[in-house]
């Protein structure tokens, strides 16, 4: 898209979908802290208003409808979120993913999402914004350029489903975010597999170095669970924990 079709959206505008041919909603799933036995955080996650699948949702997106849609999911998370409660949860972080390739400037695609954290009462320092390894970034010093733009406004950053993907450590080398979510092909039976503990401890160490976040995705026994824990890491997001709720900002499951 060239600048002279490049139209930043309102809030408003964004809440509704406009130029989407079709609707979705989200739904959450939490983020804990497995010592304090908090909620870290919800992730927001697409899925149609059916509740469909977000493969269903993302079936849909193309290249003359991603900037649009990368905008409304941004709003829609934080107006349902808000509605839902999250303002009432000291602390409770949002997360919420977009599409790098969807921004073309960050200052100006930044606006629906700062009128909406405005309009909804969620400060900017509760919203981390997540890239997903998964969708291959064409230009990475643009991708720097955003986390640098979004730090700006007060928001964290993540990189999701961190070992899998694109990229790895050649993304971490460019630039660093405030948190990366490991992705579940390193916690996977991790309680019984001594490479996977090593990569994961290495990954650690260089985090803990940068000072960077490590949450532990997709865990789904308690056995992963407390082997990444004796490993240093208190924050996990999975299904034994807590599956995405639909439109929900549900308690987790604690272990015993």
């Amino acid at each position: 898209m060239n600048s002279t079709t490049f139209v930043p959206l309102g809030c408003r505008e964004c809440r509704e979908g406009a130029g989407l041919e079709f609707d979705f909603t989200m739904a959450f799933q939490p983020i804990v802290h497995i010592k304090r036995r908090t909620v870290y955080g919800y992730e927001a996650l697409v899925r149609g208003v059916d509740q469909q699948s977000a493969g269903w949702v993302l079936e849909q997106v193309n290249e003359s409808n991603r900037y649009r849609f990368d905008q409304a999911c941004r709003v829609k998370a934080i107006e349902l979120a808000a509605r839902l409660g999250l303002a009432d949860k000291p602390d409770c972080l949002l997360h919420i993913n977009f599409l790098p390739n969807a921004v073309y400037r960050p200052e100006t695609c930044i606006r629906a999402t700062l009128q909406a954290a405005q309009e909804f009462n969620i400060p900017t320092s509760r919203l981390v914004f997540e890239v997903t390894e998964g969708e291959q970034v064409r230009d990475e010093a643009h991708l720097h350029g955003i986390f640098t733009e979004y730090r700006k406004q007060g928001f964290s950053t993540a990189i999701d489903d961190f070992g899998a993907g694109y990229s790895g450590l050649n993304l971490l080398a460019n630039f660093q975010p405030d948190t990366i979510k490991l992705d579940m092909a390193l916690t996977r039976n991790i309680d019984k597999d001594r490479v996977r503990r090593s990569i994961v401890s290495g990954v650690m160490l260089v985090c803990q170095d940068l000072g960077i976040r490590v949450i532990a995705e997709g865990v789904e026994t308690e056995e992963e669970l407390y082997t990444l824990e004796d490993m240093g890491i208190e924050l996990f997001q999975g299904y034994l924990l807590g599956r995405p709720a639909f439109e929900e900002l549900r308690e987790p499951t604690w272990p015993a």
